[in-house]
């Protein structure tokens, strides 16, 4: 298919460009360092509660960082080259799989420096993992979509907080439910349930993004 192919290219293409520009990934990596450093400093024993939103919190701020520069390089007139040369899909969709492996290492990243600082025991193992590859990849699907939409716009951040809050509170809730299943916090027995639900935004969004990413990108 035409679409993953480009896909597939541009998405090499955004690797070796992040790995040239290695400065803006580490400004991110060093936020979410500082910020797990900074809640060691305040809070020396924490409630797995606390923990467990904490955690998100870190999540959710280090992707709106990560995910506000995903169109920022294609504002310029000289990336009317590089749009011509693949469908707008394809570039939404490759944003959206770097998007989310960056989230995804991010997200590992900060739950690796709770665990340093804390003694959470987590139950589920299997499960709180999985929360976390799906928390951080529906993350990069709604913030990527929002900042595509976003971009057209002068005031580009505003918009896209305003875009996206609706959006992440869903999601927000969910994750914090089942990551507190993985812990034990609760013997909730719909976790499957919930994970349909993350796999179904982030589905219903790709496909929005695919058929309205094109025209919004034509004005």
């Amino acid at each position: 298919m035409r679409v993953l192919r480009e896909a597939y290219f541009l998405l090499l293409k955004e690797l070796t460009t992040e790995w040239r520009e290695r400065h803006s990934i580490g400004g991110v990596v060093l936020y979410v360092v500082s910020t797990v450093f900074v809640v060691y400093l305040a809070i020396i024993k924490v409630d797995p509660r606390v923990w467990n939103a904490l955690l998100w919190i870190v999540i959710l701020f280090a992707s709106v960082n990560a995910a506000n520069r995903s169109f920022v390089k294609e504002r310029d007139r000289r990336a009317l080259t590089y749009f011509q040369l693949a469908q707008p899909s394809s570039v939404l969709l490759s944003k959206m799989l770097y998007n989310s492996l960056l989230l995804t290492i991010l997200a590992l990243l900060a739950f690796g420096g709770f665990q340093l600082i804390s003694e959470i025991t987590i139950r589920r193992p299997a499960v709180f993992c999985m929360t976390l590859v799906l928390g951080a990849s529906s993350f990069a699907v709604v913030l990527t979509f929002i900042s595509g939409l976003a971009s057209r716009a002068r005031n580009a951040p505003t918009l896209m907080a305003i875009l996206s809050f609706p959006i992440l509170v869903p999601i927000l809730m969910t994750v914090l439910k089942l990551s507190a299943y993985g812990i034990g916090m609760i013997t909730d027995t719909a976790w499957k349930t919930d994970i349909l639900v993350l796999l179904a935004i982030d589905g219903i969004l790709i496909s929005v993004g695919y058929l309205l990413f094109p025209y919004i990108w034509r004005e």
